[in-house]
């Protein structure tokens, strides 16, 4: 099994093909909320925009946003210290439901939704720029020539990127097959084992980011089943 993680290895995800009202679709979502929280997804990621954004920062994008339900537990977490923002959340599905507006809302995050491809919306002139982009559990689903074509157009838009990724480990990989203890579904169960084959270690994602740049990049696994990947790029000598 090691042997066989030693490199990266993409399959495509049921997920994916599925439509977003199939039920089994409906029930993968639901799954997928389960397994961040046993990864501690939210809590790892509010703590890393805690230590990375810079005093009076506000305007945040999430990648791969799915239907919401992760960037809000992570604002839930972050409370008080991070109010008033504005959250871009983009995906090719718009799945944010008007109740889930209403839980940002309440937080004081002011939220837009933009459904399309992300490598085509990101190098578009109207884009704008933002202080903090975010991404959980999406960046595995594209080649490494992809990941550097994205992480050049997204270094142009923040100083500030953050990844929460699937690492790619023995453990992790058997510990997907426990996932039926929680009532995972046949494609949660099929996605989770597929996305840990595609995941990452090491300096793999580092080796993609653009080079020539003096940016603070921190890659590392945080517990057996997480792979962060943030940088900094804010000027040397600016205050955070």
């Amino acid at each position: 099994m090691a042997s066989d993680l030693a490199n990266r290895r993409i399959e495509v995800e049921l997920l994916d093909s599925l439509p977003a009202d199939d039920p089994r679709a409906v029930g993968s979502r639901r799954d997928m909320t389960w397994i961040n929280t046993l990864m501690f997804q939210a809590a790892i990621m509010a703590r890393l925009l805690r230590a990375h954004m810079h005093k009076g920062q506000n305007r945040i994008l999430e990648i791969g946003c799915g239907d919401g339900a992760f960037m809000l537990s992570v604002a839930q977490r972050l409370g008080k210290t991070c109010t008033d923002v504005d959250l871009v959340l983009l995906d090719q599905v718009d799945l944010i439901t008007a109740e889930r507006r209403a839980d940002y809302a309440a937080l004081g995050w002011r939220i837009e939704t933009v459904m399309t491809d992300v490598f085509a919306w990101v190098k578009r002139p109207d884009t704008g720029v933002f202080d903090v982009i975010s991404a959980n559990l999406f960046l595995h689903h594209f080649s490494n020539p992809d990941l550097q074509s994205l992480f050049a157009a997204l270094r142009q838009l923040a100083p500030v990127f953050i990844a929460t990724e699937p690492r790619r480990n023995t453990v992790a990989l058997g510990a997907t097959a426990l996932l039926r203890v929680i009532g995972a579904n046949d494609v949660t169960l099929h996605d989770a084992a597929a996305s840990v084959r595609a995941g990452f270690k090491g300096a793999e994602l580092s080796r993609l980011w653009p080079t020539g740049y003096t940016d603070q990049i921190d890659e590392r696994g945080i517990g057996p089943f997480t792979h962060v990947f943030c940088v900094d790029n804010l000027p040397a000598g600016a205050a955070p």
